[in-house]
């Protein structure tokens, strides 16, 4: 498999994650403080969304990526 192969699977692969997904979240740690034997820190929680172009575009590059680099050989 040639890098491009590769490259075209996981833009295929990340655009179809994408839309089936639509966002992701993470925790955010911030602000911690100590005074003496007590910590205090706050989580924030983070959501990332992905717009649907996004996925699709990905998805679209991907299969032109393939189609070309399959019509170069």
């Amino acid at each position: 498999m040639t890098t491009i192969k590769i490259a075209a699977i996981v833009l295929i692969i990340a655009g179809a994650l994408g839309l089936g997904y639509g966002s992701f979240s993470y925790t955010k740690k911030t602000d911690e403080v100590k005074l003496g034997p007590i910590e205090l820190s706050v989580q924030e929680k983070q959501t990332v969304n992905i717009p649907i172009w996004v996925g699709v575009g990905a998805i679209a590059l991907g299969g032109a990526l393939l189609l070309f680099d399959s019509k170069k050989n």
